[in-house]
């Protein structure tokens, strides 16, 4: 059964508009979707690395109302029951939602990247990150010799970020 990506997004600006964070996810999806299709990714896998994606944040809001702080541990905890809630009125594979789920509780953790959806949102976020931070290039050539695994996530931050 296919996700109503529309639906998902109506869903995150009615529990959360805010602009800059929409944007992000605008961003990371973007980038997630050009790393998977470079990657090879089969369309089914895609489709729910964008639900990923596009939920991978959703933990920010209840974060700063609960601890004062996006923090991406406080983040990780909030963000799943947050996401779950959110697909479950649409019918989906309970398998598909528990992995979004993990990917969301774990989005901000690098040493135990499990699959290749995992790394790819990893990598997506990285690439939005390095810009909206305004990261250093060598910050952001340690991100990449540290967490970058993929051909495509590769080539993209050396070449937006002119590393080489």
């Amino acid at each position: 059964m296919a996700v109503d990506i529309y639906q998902l997004f109506q869903d995150i600006l009615a529990f959360d508009p805010d602009r800059h964070r929409f944007n992000h996810l605008l961003k990371v999806t973007g980038y997630a979707q050009i790393i998977g299709l470079a990657e090879g990714m089969s369309p089914e896998d895609l489709a729910w690395l964008q639900v990923a994606t596009i939920l991978h944040d959703i933990g920010i809001k209840p974060s700063l109302s609960k601890y004062y702080s996006a923090d991406g541990q406080y983040q990780q905890i909030e963000g799943p029951p947050l996401a779950r809630e959110i697909l479950s009125r649409q019918s989906l594979p309970p398998e598909r939602i528990d992995r979004v789920c993990f990917l969301i509780a774990h989005h901000h953790e690098y040493s135990q990247i499990d699959a290749l959806d995992y790394q790819i949102l990893v990598e997506a976020d990285f690439l939005v990150n390095c810009d909206e931070g305004k990261m250093a290039t060598p910050a952001i050539l340690s991100v990449r010799d540290k967490i970058f695994r993929t051909r495509a996530g590769t080539h993209l931050l050396s070449t937006l970020f002119q590393l080489e």
